[in-house]
């Protein structure tokens, strides 16, 4: 650990041998997170037997496109897949901005009960989130919301993690200074939040977006809740058809829909991550 820390604050310091151990652990690491990832792609090119196979499989076969042609027999695989792609867009766009103006309203402005407000927006993260299914199935049964999307997309419009965590980077990172000048110039309460605390925001929102996408594309027990028709099943509740079935568990359809589930977040995880990099290097320091 030592040699590691060492390495971080000056890889000069340590020697060829050093540095040589230092990158074989971090491709230990690499290969261990992406081992199961892998090995659920090796199950899903193989045929169904293919899981207990001792020793594991490791090699690739050529039954993925026939496996995946199960999964479309047995369930509406892309409409769900669509379902989900639209209700994760909309509900992080929704938290990330409603996140953010709050965030930023509890760390750069004074009103009254101000503290009493975030304290009790942090209480309500003790609270688990089982205990309010049953009152927000009530609301949305009275707005006459359920199997619909906008049972997905309004109750998790706002949340207080968001809040919480954009309030936190934005008192350190948005300097008052930079809000007085903006005053001073003549720009608005909403000009000076989008000019000049959104782009040095920009990592933390990212950040956000990437947690709420990947909490509402897993999410599976309040779709089923509300969900009936299974036009407007989610991605989860789709996988979840596929093990319903009499003649036993067929692990190699199961893990090709798994798989292609899985692709979405990779891609949003890693557009997501470029434009966390691309806001550490810009941010409001700009010519």
């Amino acid at each position: 650990m030592s040699t590691l820390r060492a390495f971080k604050k000056n890889p000069d310091d340590l020697g060829f041998i050093g540095k040589i151990g230092y990158y074989i652990v971090l491709i230990l690491g690499a290969l261990v997170s992406v081992f199961p990832f892998y090995w659920m792609f090796v199950v899903a090119t193989n045929d169904k037997g293919a899981v207990f196979h001792v020793p594991p499989l490791l090699t690739l076969g050529d039954q993925f496109f026939d496996n995946f042609k199960r999964v479309l027999e047995k369930a509406d695989f892309f409409q769900a897949l669509g379902n989900s792609l639209f209700v994760s867009s909309m509900v992080t766009i929704s938290v990330v901005f409603f996140c953010t103006l709050a965030g930023y309203a509890f760390a750069k402005y004074e009103f009254p009960f101000k503290n009493i407000l975030f304290y009790f927006v942090i209480a309500t993260l003790f609270v688990p989130q089982q205990l309010g299914v049953l009152p927000t199935y009530v609301i949305m049964a009275k707005l006459h919301w359920i199997d619909s999307f906008k049972a997905l997309i309004v109750p998790a419009m706002v949340n207080a993690f968001g809040i919480f965590w954009m309030r936190q980077y934005i008192s350190t990172a948005v300097h008052t200074e930079l809000i007085e000048a903006g005053r001073i110039d003549g720009g608005g309460h909403f000009r000076i939040f989008w000019n000049i605390a959104i782009p040095v925001i920009t990592p933390a929102m990212a950040t956000l977006g990437i947690l709420n996408f990947m909490t509402v594309w897993n999410d599976f027990f309040w779709p089923l809740v509300v969900l009936k028709n299974k036009e407007h099943f989610t991605i989860q509740i789709a996988l979840q058809q596929l093990f319903t079935t009499r003649d036993g568990l067929d692990y190699g359809m199961i893990m090709s829909a798994t798989f292609t589930a899985t692709l979405p977040l990779l891609i949003v995880f890693l557009l997501f991550s470029r434009w966390v990099i691309a806001g550490l290097t810009s941010g409001a320091i700009k010519s």
